[in-house]
């Protein structure tokens, strides 16, 4: 099936009244024509408990964000009051009595059970895509397993010295460099036993041994229980299936393909198990706005689990349809005959938070919220990847798997568990078929996290640092606390480490190991490839079992770094060394002694803050693209999505707000950079340049927008104010 794209066969300003309810038509006639019949709900029964779902939860969501904001007014009066950095213990009586602070259930485990081994056993890299691009959302269910020859290949890990230039036709002298890569990378991962892969001239498998031929001399592995089974056929095999740190390597060998006919053992390339699992993106990486939007995106998750799924691809001269990957299989060594790999990336799907509403379902003309129609209709879309008839099912243990983002606290986790506790009995569902990620990237939930992962210990499957919102978050919280110090400054602040080291050890101390995952965040430079090999292994080194990548080639190469770390015994040995005590460094606002920049280097700052912000929304409002490589003022290529956002419109409101710059400085650095994004972008047909009309540039005004009401914007979220001017844009062009 192909997502609908509403493109007149159904009218998205049209209204269909049911249960009490209006519903945009859009969304509608996708939940009665296409989800009900396949999962077998009757629709009249369906909209009645969803109108029952919506009355009880709706005033329950209302009351969170009433205290979210009887929180913030607490603490801007005290940060007014107690200007720079706070006393340390002073500041956490405060934060204790207002109920900020909570104690910390630091004994309970976790009980999330029937957990797909994707979660709960193997480390390896996740995924991150936009669910509003259904190309990307199929390349990404499909990046499992990954080309290392072509990763390597297409990449700058892979020199250009020496005439090694990429160039539009296979450079042979590059492809030695990737295979002798290549062959390091297994010789460190799995080793033969006295010889270098380099130097073997055939693989072969017999009587389920493997064996690598070395100068005529036959070579075993130096860990021979690596080796679990070949393809094609034992006197020739096509493939040696190998497994370390649970993560599949297979060798393929073929003799008439173009690199094998030249390899000595005809190996044609090395296939990695890659994205092992992929967040399909509902949050901040989408931008849908409104009834026909959210149901385009309901129907791409819906095809997905189904995994009937296709999109018309056209390269070149060619077009095809690109579909979902079978599984993999092969013969197992130990004689036990077939044996199945899931071909795809185990999914999740990441629902928006509880902040926002939508115009998709109105009752009573007043717009529902947003988080509870992701969770009843992510959760009803996903049902087909339960069956066991489905050959491209999701789970294999009747698992969901919902990445809940931007809570505050563990008020608001408690109630995340409470709508899936709903959604379920809707759904005629076993109590905890979904399973919950929980982001920790707001400093709430931070500073309370043991109490978020109890008030989840039936349902969590991970927990995950998200240093860019989190950054976002921790800039609006102590706002008017002082002048917080450069972006790029934040990286290095005190509550950073203290920050990931917390989220790692009250994973390890809550029993996650062998249940459930901890995760951290995404490497945004998709163009610098050989500098996220050499600093993201940093990640599972401090004992994360998954780390976010923007891209399928990405995912390969991150795997690599799971071959390199065990980390199993790492959080092991962080279990033995016993939890770090993290809560003061969290509660250090980095702010900067006083206003102590030059004015080159203020205007540097502002800058490159305002042309970032202006290059990732100017696509967002008026090409509805949440997710993409933007240009930085360097013409430097970064993945950026509404956190970096936060980050850099929350910094400018910041100074603004202690007049380390005014709001004309501000103005006036838009404007110029508005025409650089405009250069930036001339070579896209579909661009609308800002500069020199700015007043009717609507994505113009939502960048002035997100810094000139950056204080008063919910929590900084930069939603609401994307949302509003994207249905302008789109009211606008009658789209």
């Amino acid at each position: 099936m192909t997502a609908p794209r509403f493109d007149g066969s159904s009218d998205p300003t049209e209204r269909v009244e049911v249960a009490g309810l209006q519903v945009a038509r859009p969304l509608h006639d996708f939940v009665a024509e296409q989800l009900l019949p396949e999962i077998g709900i009757d629709a009249a029964e369906f909209w009645e408990k969803t109108a029952a779902y919506f009355a009880e939860l709706t005033p329950k969501n209302k009351a969170l964000l009433e205290r979210r904001d009887e929180l913030q007014r607490q603490l801007d009066d005290y940060y007014r009051a107690h200007p720079g950095q706070p006393d340390p213990a002073e500041h956490e009586a405060f934060l204790r009595e207002i109920g900020y602070l909570v104690e910390q259930p630091r004994e309970e485990k976790i009980r999330t059970a029937n957990v797909d081994t994707e979660f709960a056993e193997v480390a390896g890299p996740q995924l991150v895509v936009p669910i509003t691009n259904a190309r990307f959302a199929i390349n990404a269910a499909n990046a499992r397993y990954g080309s290392l020859y072509d990763a390597l290949y297409g990449t700058d890990v892979i020199s250009e010295e020496g005439g090694a230039e990429p160039g539009t036709s296979y450079n042979p002298v590059r492809g030695d460099k990737v295979i002798a890569w290549a062959r390091d990378f297994l010789d460190r991962g799995v080793p033969l036993e006295g010889a270098r892969h380099a130097d073997v001239e055939k693989y072969s498998v017999a009587g389920g041994r493997f064996a690598a031929t070395v100068n005529g001399e036959e070579r075993g592995l130096a860990q021979p229980e690596l080796y679990v089974g070949y393809q094609g056929s034992e006197d020739a095999p096509e493939g040696i299936v190998l497994r370390h740190n649970g993560l599949h390597i297979i060798i393929q060998i073929d003799p008439e393909h173009p690199v094998g006919k030249t390899d000595k053992a005809n190996v044609k390339d090395v296939l990695l198990e890659a994205a092992v699992s992929s967040i399909m993106d509902f949050e901040d990486s989408a931008a849908a706005v409104d009834g026909a939007d959210k149901a385009a995106a309901y129907a791409t998750w819906f095809g997905l689990n189904k995994g009937d799924i296709s999109e018309t691809v056209t390269k070149g001269d060619r077009t095809f349809e690109r579909t979902q990957a079978d599984d993999l299989t092969y013969t197992a060594a130990d004689g036990s005959g077939e044996a199945r790999l899931h071909g795809r990336a185990m999914m999740l799907c990441r629902n928006v938070g509880h902040l926002m509403t939508t115009p998709a379902i109105l009752v009573d003309g007043e717009e529902v919220p947003e988080g509870l129609l992701d969770g009843l209709l992510t959760v009803a879309a996903a049902i087909p990847g339960l069956r066991e008839d489905n050959p491209r099912r999701n789970s294999r243990t009747g698992s969901m798997y919902i990445v809940k983002p931007k809570q505050h606290g563990p008020e608001e986790v408690a109630f995340t568990n409470e709508i899936f506790d709903r959604v379920e009995e809707i759904l005629g569902l076993p109590a905890h078929t979904v399973k919950v990620g929980v982001m920790d990237e707001e400093r709430r939930t931070s500073v309370n996290l043991d109490a978020c992962i109890a008030g989840a210990a039936d349902r969590l499957v991970f927990i995950n640092t998200g240093f860019l919102d989190r950054t976002g978050d921790e800039i609006h919280t102590s706002m008017y606390a002082g002048p917080f110090v450069r972006k790029a400054d934040l990286q290095t602040a005190p509550w950073k480490q203290a920050y990931e080291d917390n989220n790692v050890d009250a994973g390890i101390e809550h029993g996650l190991p062998g249940r459930a995952q901890i995760g951290k965040g995404m490497w945004a430079e998709t163009e610098h490839m050989a500098a996220m090999v050499e600093k993201k292994v940093g990640q599972p080194k401090e004992g994360a079992n998954t780390a976010w990548v923007p891209s399928p080639t990405g995912a390969t190469l991150h795997a690599t770094h799971y071959h390199e770390v065990d980390v199993a015994a790492v959080q092991e040995q962080l279990r033995s060394a016993g939890r770090r005590d993290s809560l003061a460094a969290l509660l250090t606002v980095p702010v900067a002694e006083g206003d102590t920049w030059s004015e080159e280097e203020k205007r540097e700052e502002v800058d490159n803050n305002c042309q970032s912000i202006l290059g990732y929304v100017i696509r967002w409002v008026e090409q509805g693209v949440g997710c993409s490589k933007v240009p930085d003022i360097h013409n430097v290529d970064l993945m950026e999505d509404r956190a970096t956002l936060r980050i850099s419109s929350q910094l400018l409101a910041n100074w603004i707000a202690h007049g380390v710059v005014t709001k004309e400085q501000v103005l006036e650095s838009l404007q110029r950079m508005a025409k650089v994004v405009d250069k930036q972008n001339e070579g896209d047909a579909n661009y609308r340049p800002m500069a020199p009309d700015y007043d009717a540039s609507i994505g113009f005004q939502a960048a002035k927008d997100l810094i000139f009401e950056g204080t008063t914007s919910p929590a900084g979220y930069t939603e609401p104010i994307l949302h509003a001017r994207r249905r302008e844009f789109k009211q606008a062009h009658g789209l």
